[in-house]
């Protein structure tokens, strides 16, 4: 008798654990950012240490079409002839890897209304370093933006 609530209680505890979460399309969908064009391209950064993503074209004429990867805020902000119209920081994954001495433990998000957004490592775990340019979001209706 003990053997087989013993066995009944393991069946309910595993066939609890061992099934797959069901997928939820919707949130995925929510979660995508929205890009004007689908292509997305794998991008060298200017000095080869490093690659990036560009997600869109940006028109001929734009200064998306000038950022570079690998470009530091400073000269985003010069290309793009101000500052960026919303920001924010927060935390990569990278973060929680023992012993990682990298610029990207922390992103930050910057949205150039009517351009898109880009994305910038914000620093190591300490708060040092950062600031390069990693990703480019050609999405003029600024629904890159995720706060």
């Amino acid at each position: 008798m003990k053997a087989a609530v013993w066995m009944v209680s393991a069946v309910v505890m595993l066939s609890a654990c061992g099934g797959t979460a069901p997928k939820n399309e919707s949130v995925k969908a929510e979660q995508a950012p929205a890009v004007a064009s689908g292509d997305t391209r794998v991008v060298k950064s200017r000095d080869g240490s490093f690659e990036g993503e560009v997600i869109g074209t940006p028109a001929a004429d734009s200064r998306f079409a000038q950022l570079k990867i690998g470009m530091s805020m400073r000269e985003v902000q010069d290309v793009m002839d101000r500052a960026p119209d919303r920001s924010h920081s927060y935390e990569s994954g990278k973060r929680w890897i023992p012993f990682y001495f990298g610029n990207d433990a922390r992103r930050m998000q910057a949205l150039f209304r009517g351009e898109g957004c880009l994305i910038f490592t914000d620093g190591n775990v300490w708060g040092g370093a950062g600031g390069d340019l990693i990703q480019i979001q050609v999405d003029p209706s600024g629904a890159c933006y995720q706060p």
